[in-house]
């Protein structure tokens, strides 16, 4: 009855539960987690394609840089438009590179940078030719035109000193204090150091001789001892190239210098030479006035009988009238002519010589006491016509 009137029997529905509290909230932090690890995995993305981003930038900018200025910002100067301004002096050392001068003058603001003083410099066939010195330039030059004032010697600053052949050691101090400004205290004072000024030990310790007559750049600044060194320098120089033998360059300067004072034209310098070694040879003595004089300090114009005719002994060490052979050292600073005429002497059996015309130089050589005077009465003749 009951089927009957509640008809016929129905499939049963069986809902699922409610979720339990706990577990709605595990989910809800399960959703929580996983949107956190893709909001981590996305920034870590975006830092990862920024990082990307930044490194290459800095890598085209490191390479590509100097080719671009900056947009919207200060404008990075590569190199000057020039001619430039003002005045800067700057110091080339030597065995500088194209970088290194360049670092020099961007350092004194001459140039913008390096690169653009390099690539002028690697640009410029001459530039490898620029000297060691100090230069006056202008500031905010053109990179190229730096180059060029750089090859140009009357921007480079020093005080040129010519020291003429035949000049003693007191006379080139002056002429170097007059020049320079370095004292004949301070010239004295390095001389009498042979060490510093890279004197060799042929000398004695002795400069006369050893000085070397030519012009010299001498920069501002300059030590006493750096001008010296220069001319010992070109001496021991000059009497290597020749392939003089060390133990024989004292000697050959002591017999230079003699030409050197004596000699007035330089197709006589050979002749007057044999004749030195003539003497020598026969152990007479030299009678050279220029010899006395040196030993008493004074010119030769003023050398005096009472000066070379010393009755007795102890003779100054420089009398050649009595005192057979070389003084003790030279008596000036020889030039290459008087060298090259002690090491290839004129062959012929001269033991005189006497200037007869004090105006042309012209000197007569004799192999007799006789004949010499002859020509020293061609001498008078001259003096008393010329007054």
């Amino acid at each position: 009855m009951s089927d009957l009137f509640l008809g016929a029997p129905q499939q049963e529905h069986h809902e699922a539960p409610p979720p339990s509290r706990r577990s709605r909230r595990d989910s809800h932090e399960q959703r929580i987690k996983q949107r956190k690890h893709r909001r981590r995995r996305t920034f870590v993305v975006l830092l990862l394609a920024l990082v990307l981003v930044g490194g290459a930038g800095f890598v085209v900018w490191s390479v590509f840089g100097g080719l671009f200025s900056g947009s919207g910002g200060e404008e990075t100067v590569q190199d000057y438009p020039g001619p430039g301004s003002g005045e800067a002096q700057v110091v080339v050392a030597s065995g500088d590179t194209g970088g290194a001068i360049g670092q020099t003058l961007v350092d004194a603001g001459v140039v913008a940078t390096t690169q653009a003083f390099t690539s002028a410099y690697a640009a410029n066939p001459a530039a490898t030719g620029i000297q060691p010195g100090t230069y006056t330039l202008q500031l905010e030059m053109k990179a190229s035109d730096a180059v060029n004032a750089l090859l140009d010697p009357a921007n480079r600053v020093s005080n040129r000193v010519t020291i003429p052949e035949g000049y003693t050691a007191q006379q080139i101090y002056q002429r170097v204090y007059e020049v320079t400004g370095i004292t004949v205290e301070d010239l004295q004072a390095a001389a009498a150091d042979p060490a510093a000024i890279g004197l060799p030990a042929e000398a004695g310790g002795n400069v006369e001789g050893w000085l070397f007559p030519a012009t010299y750049e001498v920069e501002p600044g300059s030590s006493a001892a750096s001008v010296l060194t220069q001319m010992v320098g070109r001496t021991t120089a000059l009497l290597t190239s020749k392939g003089v033998a060390q133990d024989q360059w004292e000697t050959v300067l002591n017999k230079a210098s003699i030409v050197e004072r004596e000699g007035k034209l330089d197709e006589d310098r050979a002749k007057m030479a044999r004749a030195i070694q003539n003497r020598l040879d026969i152990e007479m003595p030299l009678q050279i006035d220029a010899i006395n004089a040196y030993g008493l300090g004074i010119p030769g114009t003023e050398l005096t009988y009472a000066d070379t005719s010393q009755a007795q002994p102890p003779y100054n060490p420089y009398n050649s009238y009595k005192l057979a052979g070389l003084p003790p050292t030279p008596i000036a600073n020889p030039g290459e002519v008087s060298i090259d005429a002690v090491l290839n002497p004129a062959d012929g059996p001269w033991l005189f010589w006497v200037t007869v015309n004090l105006d042309t130089g012209e000197t007569k050589f004799a192999e007799t006491y006789d004949e010499h005077k002859e020509n020293e009465a061609q001498l008078r003749e001259w003096q008393a016509a010329n007054g």
